[in-house]
């Protein structure tokens, strides 16, 4: 089971709203996943994204790959820099 950290659209018509989700890759876009990690309003911008940093790693270390969207909101925040350290730390 190949797992993505990525965004589900949610919220009405031309109006969305982004859940940020870990989820498996064959599983539809808007459709089940495995685990809320966070939420995103594009209209208040990446850096207004509530993004609950504990289980962003947890399922990075557990080998999940992040969405070219989400990696940049991890970066924006830092999760990406926690991620790298603590594998550096394992080493």
């Amino acid at each position: 089971m190949a797992v993505k950290i990525r965004l589900t659209r949610i919220g009405r018509h031309k109006d969305p709203f982004f859940r940020i989700v870990a989820a498996d890759s064959h599983f539809a876009r808007d459709g089940r996943y495995i685990e809320q990690i966070g939420y995103f309003d594009p209209q208040k911008g990446i850096e207004n994204a509530t993004i609950d940093e504990e289980l962003a790693l947890k399922w990075l270390k557990a080998g999940a790959t992040p969405s070219d969207t989400v990696k940049a909101m991890f970066s924006r925040k830092g999760i990406n820099a926690k991620y790298v350290e603590s594998k550096k730390a394992a080493k």
